[in-house]
């Protein structure tokens, strides 16, 4: 038992590092865009093809509940199927393949790389490109309208992606697979990616997204909380180098700010990080052409700018390294106490 354990923190490492230099291999064949595929096959099967969906009067509203139920029982029992599989496949075959299984999947979990890149496509096109470029650019890595929004929209939507797939995107995942192994990684991308694709409060989805973005909010409760605690501890270190960090802040705004979203998640980490760099987030925006009001979060000490989108990925980039010394540290731990 104790070299399973001890296998999968160095392929949990493994991982993160590959995860580090490579990023989502886009050219390779990817399991969340399967998953991907299989919510949208279904979501084609129920609703149809349209954008829009039925007329009210054609509608059974627990029925599509009872479907959205459903769809999330396929999902993540297909997922967590397959993985485990493939797994125990790669274990049964040899322990060092087990290792090599595990590190990939785990590498296909992660996004930090992925998250750093896309957001930084936006600083560019923010710093050398035209504002409807930018634009172009932010509305690959955001739900809401982009063709309404300024400079400063466009970098403040990018710095609030940063922030809040943090947890999302980084830590959230970081944590299943630590403690579950790859198969508990991927049962939440699952979770994630559904929530991502059909957990919004619009006629189509309503009711079938509604188990799925509930179930989102119920796997994302601790790690949201645990991920805002990671950013001070990496903002409080951030901050002995540079004074564009401040932890005391970024408490004091966390405390004050991280309810206001409807999600009980989302404003976990993006208060941090809006109190850390002393900058104002969040606030009304338009979604399917429809102005929707929300609280801001944070203050506006400063105008926020293009740099910004930087120093949110710095924060995000130190919170999983402190994740990762926790992790080394356990594994010298075992080693010394098996030898």
């Amino acid at each position: 038992m104790k070299e399973y354990v001890i296998c999968h923190i160095i392929a949990l490492i493994t991982g993160i590092i590959i995860d580090w230099i490579v990023g989502d291999p886009w050219n390779m064949p990817h399991p969340i865009r399967l998953i991907g595929r299989l919510i949208s096959s279904l979501d084609k099967a129920w609703l149809g093809d349209k954008k829009d969906n039925r007329a009210d009067a054609l509608r059974n509203v627990r029925k599509e509940r009872r479907l959205g139920v459903l769809m999330c029982v396929i999902v993540i029992g297909s997922t967590v199927t397959l993985t485990t599989t493939i797994i125990v496949l790669a274990y049964w075959i040899k322990l060092e393949a087990g290792v090599l299984v595990e590190a990939i999947l785990t590498w296909y979990i992660l996004a930090a790389k992925s998250l750093y890149v896309e957001s930084m496509k936006v600083y560019k096109k923010l710093t050398k490109d035209t504002l409807e470029a930018a634009r172009t650019a932010v509305s690959m890595i955001v739900g809401r309208d982009t063709d309404c929004l300024d400079e400063t929209g466009v970098a403040k939507a990018a710095v609030e992606t940063v922030a809040e797939n943090t947890s999302d995107g980084v830590i959230a995942p970081l944590i299943y697979t630590a403690l579950l192994g790859p198969i508990g990684g991927m049962a939440y991308k699952a979770v994630n990616t559904m929530d991502s694709m059909i957990g919004y409060h619009n006629d189509r989805y309503e009711n079938l997204g509604k188990a799925a973005a509930r179930l989102d909010d119920v796997v994302n409760y601790l790690p949201s909380r645990i991920s805002a605690i990671l950013m001070l501890i990496a903002c409080s270190v951030l901050g002995l180098f540079s004074n564009r960090y401040s932890v005391r802040r970024g408490y004091r705004i966390w405390r004050r700010d991280r309810r206001n979203h409807k999600s009980p998640n989302s404003a976990q980490t993006e208060s941090v990080c809006a109190g850390c760099l002393g900058i104002r987030l969040a606030g009304d925006a338009s979604y399917f052409g429809q102005m929707v009001i929300k609280p801001t979060i944070g203050d506006d000490t400063r105008a926020l700018e293009y740099e910004d989108i930087r120093r949110a990925n710095i924060l995000m980039f130190g919170s999983e390294l402190v994740v990762f010394l926790a992790i080394w540290a356990v594994l010298l731990a075992l080693i010394m106490y098996y030898m």
